[in-house]
């Protein structure tokens, strides 16, 4: 993208024009393809790729600088595959660490023995017992490990994502899905530890509070401040 009608174009998308957005992804998605071929065999579909290319252009859009000087493509190509590659990270394709590896191998052999043990699924309690690893350390291993879960999982006490932040259609695209994600990974690392087990894994405060090793109040004070931090960056 260059040239002064490419960068008024680039101008219009950034204050929200849409037909300027539409036609920006349009005309650059030769450079979104391109980095999206990268990543082909990774066993996520070429399509959903793209999508979320396109997002990752599109923050690139949202956060160019004009007076830097640094050419756009320049600027969007590390944007667009960092998109890819988080996506691929949190969903599981990337491999994550060997010791993350051998205590989830552990985990699922111990809590699928409970299983046939105690006749239903084990707590959390019996897990550390089993394993010898704290239940930090469970928490840990299973958030590394497990893809997100869909926003409507409801945790032991009711509770559902998308209820809390007001989505009425949380699982329509890709898009939307690692949006609320990206929103969850920015919180400060104790929100956003409160809020990944106990709406991505479902934890109850009581388990919350024991993992993070804080008062099942101060539990209840992260989670609040956490899904306020989340209502406010996913607001239109």
């Amino acid at each position: 993208m260059s040239g002064p009608a490419a960068l008024d174009l680039l101008r219009a998308a950034q204050d929200g024009d849409r037909q300027a957005c539409e036609r920006v992804v349009e005309e650059n998605s030769g450079l979104i393809w391109s980095i999206v071929r990268r990543y082909y065999g990774r066993g996520v579909e070429a399509d959903d790729l793209y999508q979320l290319g396109c997002l990752g252009f599109l923050k690139a859009v949202r956060g160019f600088d004009f007076a830097y000087g640094t050419c756009f493509s320049t600027y969007a190509v590390p944007k667009i595959a960092g998109e890819i590659r988080r996506f691929l990270r949190d969903d599981g394709t990337i491999k994550v660490g060997r010791t993350i590896r051998e205590r989830a191998n552990l985990l699922y052999g111990v809590r699928e023995r409970l299983r046939g043990e105690l006749g239903r699924e084990p707590v959390l309690s019996e897990l550390a017992e089993a394993t010898g690893l704290t239940a930090e350390e469970i928490a840990r291993t299973e958030l590394a490990t497990d893809p997100p879960d869909s926003l409507q999982r409801e945790t032991e006490d009711g509770l559902a994502l998308e209820g809390m932040l007001g989505t009425e259609a949380p699982e329509e695209g890709l898009v939307e899905r690692i949006a609320v994600r990206e929103a969850v990974d920015a919180l400060p690392e104790k929100e956003r530890m409160a809020i990944l087990l106990r709406y991505f894994r479902g934890f109850t405060q009581e388990q919350t509070a024991r993992v993070l090793k804080v008062s099942q109040v101060q539990v209840s004070r992260l989670e609040r401040r956490g899904l306020e931090r989340l209502r406010r960056t996913m607001e239109p």
